[in-house]
């Protein structure tokens, strides 16, 4: 059995045979969830494939905010304290759950994979544009003019969020070991 500290908490594990591991192939990897805005279906999708997957699931989230999860890290209530513990809890093969386009860009500079509660798998090579739209839309409302706000989630929005976290997990690149080709 080994054990592994990772800030706050510390948890045991057996690296099985079907363990998931993370991008260095030594340490298992982990599901991060930004859950201060995180939906509540959302959550419960990561756990339930995390335990599926024997995958950890940790939720970062500030203090004020009542999450249930086995891996959970309270912080401050400070702008960008969570986001800042994410950055730092993450590790390369990891994936990370945030709407938070300025988290998502620096997870993917640690070798991490991210994905939107939307089920939208941030990339690399899209996150650039994806800042300077954020960018351009601060500056407009800055300046006095409005943008659209996020729509009702369905249960299509929840599916698509399942399929794309099960996809990244089952992915050969540092996911299950699979025997075939991925659908």
């Amino acid at each position: 059995m080994k054990k592994v500290e990772y800030g706050v908490s510390i948890y045991n594990f057996i690296l099985e045979e079907d363990t998931i591991l993370g991008g260095d192939g030594r340490e298992p990897m982990k599901i991060l969830v930004d859950a201060d805005a995180c939906p509540k279906s959302v959550l419960g999708i990561s756990m339930d494939l995390g335990r599926k997957y024997g995958i950890p699931v940790w939720t970062v989230a500030s203090f004020n905010h009542s999450i249930d999860s086995d891996y959970h890290v309270a912080v401050g209530n400070d702008p960008q304290e969570a986001d800042i513990k994410m950055i730092n809890m993450t590790e390369e093969g990891d994936v990370v759950v945030t709407q938070d386009w300025g988290l998502a860009a620096v997870v993917l500079g640690k070798g991490a994979r991210c994905l939107s509660p939307a089920g939208r798998e941030f990339r690399s090579d899209r996150i650039e544009f994806l800042l300077e739209e954020r960018e351009a839309k601060s500056k407009l409302r800055r300046s006095g003019g409005r943008t659209k706000g996020p729509k009702k989630r369905t249960f299509e929005d929840d599916r698509r969020f399942e399929i794309s976290l099960e996809r990244i997990l089952l992915r050969p690149s540092g996911g299950v070991k699979t025997d075939g080709p991925l659908s």
